[in-house]
């Protein structure tokens, strides 16, 4: 898997509630990519969505604290061990968090 990584001009605290902006390509689509996004997502305690796109790429928002967003990637990287997929990670930006959401969901 492959992976690219955003930066940012201060590192965040682990407490942090940040929101991400994520867009997938790759091998990302009839692999069940958005339901192990669920499935880890909610096991975090992380809110937020993922839909596929028609150009055959995924987007996601992924919100939560800055130590479990990243605890978000280890855990579906290992989720595809059996069954490694190759994807990236095109764009990935920080944006405003959203009050209020607290459930990752499955857009459609």
């Amino acid at each position: 898997m492959n992976a690219s990584s955003a930066h940012s001009a201060s590192a965040p605290s682990p407490n942090q509630v940040r929101r991400l902006r994520i867009h997938f390509v790759g091998e990302v689509q009839g692999v069940g990519f958005r339901w192990t996004s669920r499935r880890v997502a909610r096991d975090l305690g992380l809110s937020g969505w993922v839909r596929n796109e028609w150009d055959g790429s995924v987007s996601m928002e992924l919100q939560g604290p800055s130590a479990k967003l990243a605890a978000f990637f280890t855990l579906f990287d290992r989720s595809y061990a059996n069954y490694p997929i190759r994807y990236t990670i095109d764009e990935k930006d920080d944006i405003e968090p959203v009050d209020g959401d607290d459930v990752f969901e499955v857009r459609f």
